[in-house]
């Protein structure tokens, strides 16, 4: 009888590299599968045709347009100042009602002068007093009777007293406040019976006609403005009027903070209907006149790293495109690109090109922020953004 062969020892070692093998195949197929839809879930959407956009456009055109300058600027009167006092009283009698238009010279405040007028009475008996007696000792001096010394300090005292009533007058003329120019007066800041210290204010007063218009223009335009030049400015208080003006100052100097410099322009303003301190927009010819290429401004999209423009072609469809419900397309189809350009000087609704169009180009004018690098379009011009060198909005 044969002997039964010995068992073997298990081998853990071997047990353990089997299961992970079969691990690895059981995550691995699943992973490999996941892959495999992921793929294809990826390559259905890339292929996915995309449906056409919607929008209007615009053709690039040249149009001649005059070298103008614009700028914003404020309305600064040519004498303004606030009305106080020299020296320190209190009020008497305000002569003057808020808004009034008042010349040069019209008495606004007086403030009380009895201490000052009392004293000037004493200094005038004191004076009368001196100039006698210098002309007794003068009378004296003649017949050698006193000496020359005497006589000169006599009439000294006299000139001095005399100077003493000359300054007190001047301190109660202080105390009449008058216009120091013709002009229109603001809101009164004082009181009857207050007390006014020296330097209070008391009331505005604003010289309107004429009146500066003050406004900053680049460096660059520092040899085109000159005295003389023709301005026209609005102002959004009065919509629909232009003021007509000409500039009368320009800065000798170039701010280095801001490399603009400043120029003054002086406009008539006989209704005071310009105040000072408005906002004010203002344009001027520069001369000569240029062709530039102009598109609709809403066909620009302004970004810090530079403008874009989306340019329209018309392109070929691949053989068997189709469209979403997988009906075959047929004939051209329309494509944007997307185009960076340089602008140029604005008016109205419009914006030059200087660079990156041509003119006969067609652009996008809305719905910008749906399109994408080599989209298809669909056009329809039947609404358009205003395109106006000109507007003039209609008041609802």
């Amino acid at each position: 009888m044969s002997k039964p062969s010995p068992k073997r020892p298990p081998n853990p070692t071997l047990r353990w590299v089997l299961m992970l093998a079969g691990v690895i195949l059981v995550f691995g197929g699943v992973f490999a599968i996941k892959a495999f839809f992921a793929k294809q879930t990826n390559t259905f959407f890339d292929n996915m045709p995309q449906p056409a956009v919607a929008v209007s456009s615009h053709v690039a055109k040249t149009q001649r347009w005059t070298e103008d300058g614009e700028a914003v600027g404020t309305f600064v009167a040519i004498n303004g100042t606030d009305i106080t006092t020299e020296a320190g009283g209190v009020i008497r009698s305000i002569e003057f009602e808020p808004g009034q238009q008042v010349s040069a010279g019209t008495v606004l405040v007086r403030l009380n002068t009895a201490n000052e007028q009392a004293t000037l009475n004493a200094l005038e008996t004191s004076a009368k007093l001196a100039s006698v007696q210098a002309q007794r000792w003068q009378q004296l001096g003649k017949d050698k009777l006193v000496s020359l010394d005497d006589v000169q300090q006599r009439v000294a005292a006299a000139a001095s007293a005399r100077a003493q009533v000359e300054a007190q007058r001047a301190l109660i003329a202080q105390k009449t406040i008058r216009a120091p120019f013709a002009g229109v007066l603001g809101l009164r800041k004082v009181n009857l019976g207050q007390y006014v210290a020296p330097g209070a204010p008391m009331v505005s007063l604003q010289q309107l006609d004429p009146i500066y218009l003050d406004f900053s223009l680049p460096e660059q335009q520092a040899g085109k403005v000159v005295a003389g030049t023709a301005v026209r400015a609005s102002v959004d208080a009065l919509p629909g009027n232009t003021f007509d003006g000409r500039i009368t100052a320009v800065e000798s100097q170039v701010d280095p903070n801001t490399r603009n410099f400043k120029a003054q322009a002086t406009f008539q303003n006989p209704q005071g209907v310009l105040r000072p301190g408005s906002f004010a927009k203002v344009g001027f010819a520069l001369g000569g006149e240029r062709d530039v290429l102009v598109i609709p401004q809403t066909a620009v999209s302004f970004n810090p790293y530079g403008n874009a423009v989306y340019v329209i072609s018309k392109t070929a469809r691949k053989p068997g495109e189709k469209d979403m419900q997988g009906k075959e397309l047929t004939g051209d189809k329309f494509i944007v690109t997307q185009r960076f350009i340089k602008t140029g000087a604005t008016r109205g609704d419009l914006v030059a090109v200087t660079e990156g169009l041509k003119a006969g180009e067609r652009v996008v004018t809305s719905g910008l922020l749906k399109l994408r690098n080599d989209a298809e379009v669909t056009i329809n011009d039947a609404i358009q953004p205003s395109a106006d060198a000109n507007p003039a909005p209609e008041n609802r």
